[in-house]
């Protein structure tokens, strides 16, 4: 999505002397902020929140600047997206689709490897990570019951689908929160986000690389070479039954309206330079069209319950702070004020996407990351001549790496605790962390370095 200076951002208050009082109020409300989210078991958004509030009142935020942000494009476009995933998810579509895919499978690898088409297929209809998972969940279920005689296959299973789900979210603008305030922070800066046709461009294609070479890391490290020879039987009609649904005889008629209605949107997002309409107006027509009586595929109350609304404020707050340490001068003397050399600029990229993947053993949220990281990697980058925007891609791609602990992401603890089927243990995330964190480092520096500046993203 294209996004646009927003005119409540103040300019930037701070000197070659030192920082104004506004950036000090706002380096200390977020650190408490920050404190909070890591230490803490209060509520991430009344976190987010309270600190917004803080900021409002002692003048470093406008009233307006809160609001403006809960009533953006930005908002409005994930909202819209999430009625879309509800009408497309009430036909049972996205089930079936992946069950198609995977019951045809006829060796563990060949499974694997069609489990992962189909998780990053989904990122291109179901926004945020954790709706992703839980609709990939009575896959798995299925699966798991197809498959009960072979526990080693399960429980790599288990492990795959929240892997892939979790690298495969940097294919589309809408795959994360935190990738929205990525834009939206970029465009408050530097006038310009990244537009949902360029994210598509640059991130589908590593979010397909990273996704299948993960598949081969939970293979070789979950299974025996004994498990990846020994051929499936799986009967696709069995499987589905076992879903409760079913992947023979023809769409039926929702699921063939909710298709086209699917393809519609994410051709217009990715037309916008032709036709003009934003992302957010393009989703909106199609959540009315999901819905609409006679023609959509579920209600529109119903839709709307589907929409996680603390997650979407708390990306909210996270947005207005990332903002606020923009505007005050904060992010700006902090960068300044860290040391290092950035006159190598592999070295600081190296740094930066190092870092970023590692974050989420501080903090939790991903939204939150991009919060802090983005707003001082502005400047940062600026100083060592790279493009702000190919840094922070890289930093918010490094960022999908959240493998290492149950708590590390939503996805990761919805499998961690699945009843009736085998899953991974501990030590199995500890084990994936160890070779997947490196690939997935040495991975977005190849992309940042050699793929995506022939994308249109130059690191310089």
């Amino acid at each position: 999505m294209g996004f646009t200076r927003g005119s409540a951002v103040r300019p930037i208050l701070v000197s070659m002397a030192g920082l104004s009082a506004h950036g000090w109020v706002t380096l200390g409300v977020f650190g408490v902020a920050v404190l909070l989210w890591m230490v803490t078991r209060l509520d991430d958004t009344f976190v987010g929140l309270a600190a917004v509030l803080v900021l409002v009142g002692a003048g470093v935020l406008r009233e307006g600047d809160l609001f403006a942000a809960l009533g953006g494009e930005a908002i409005w476009l994930l909202i819209a997206a999430f009625v879309l995933a509800a009408g497309l998810s009430a036909t049972g579509l996205p089930t079936r689709v992946a069950l198609a895919v995977c019951g045809r499978a006829r060796t563990v690898r060949g499974l694997a490897h069609r489990v992962t088409a189909a998780l990053v297929l989904t990122a291109l209809a179901i926004p945020a990570t954790s709706g992703r998972a839980a609709l990939a969940l009575p896959v798995f279920l299925a699966l798991a019951t197809a498959l009960a005689c072979r526990e080693r296959v399960v429980r790599a299973l288990a492990l795959l689908f929240p892997t892939v789900v979790l690298l495969s979210a940097v294919a589309t603008l809408t795959g994360a929160g935190a990738h929205v305030i990525t834009s939206q922070l970029l465009a408050d800066a530097t006038g310009a986000g990244i537009g949902y046709a360029h994210w598509l461009l640059l991130g589908f294609p590593f979010a397909v690389l990273s996704s299948h070479l993960a598949a081969e890391v939970v293979l070789l490290l979950m299974t025996r070479r004994a498990d990846r020879r020994h051929p499936l039987e799986l009967d696709p009609a069995h499987v589905a039954e076992l879903a409760g649904t079913t992947v023979t005889g023809p769409l039926t008629p929702s699921q063939r309206r909710a298709l086209a209605v699917l393809v519609l949107v994410v051709t217009l997002w990715c037309t916008e330079t032709l036709h003009g309409a934003s992302p957010a107006l393009v989703a909106l027509a199609g959540a009315v069209l999901i819905t609409a009586p006679g023609l959509g595929t579920t209600g529109f109350g119903a839709a709307l319950a589907s929409v996680p609304w603390s997650l979407l404020l708390f990306m909210v707050t996270t947005a207005v702070l990332g903002i606020a340490l923009t505007s005050s001068g904060a992010a700006a003397w902090l960068g300044g004020a860290l040391p290092g050399d950035t006159a190598d600029e592999l070295t600081f990229l190296a740094v930066v996407v190092g870092v970023s993947a590692a974050a989420h053993l501080v903090l939790q949220s991903r939204s939150a990351r991009s919060s802090v990281l983005v707003p001082l990697l502005i400047p940062l980058a600026t100083a060592a001549g790279l493009n702000p925007a190919a840094v922070a891609f890289a930093s918010t791609a490094a960022a999908g790496f959240c493998h290492t602990l149950p708590s590390s992401a939503k996805p990761v603890a919805l499998f961690a605790s699945v009843e009736g089927a085998p899953t991974y243990r501990r030590t199995d995330l500890l084990r994936l962390s160890a070779v997947l964190g490196p690939l997935t480092i040495l991975l977005v520096l190849a992309f940042a370095w050699a793929v995506w500046p022939a994308l249109g993203l130059p690191l310089r």
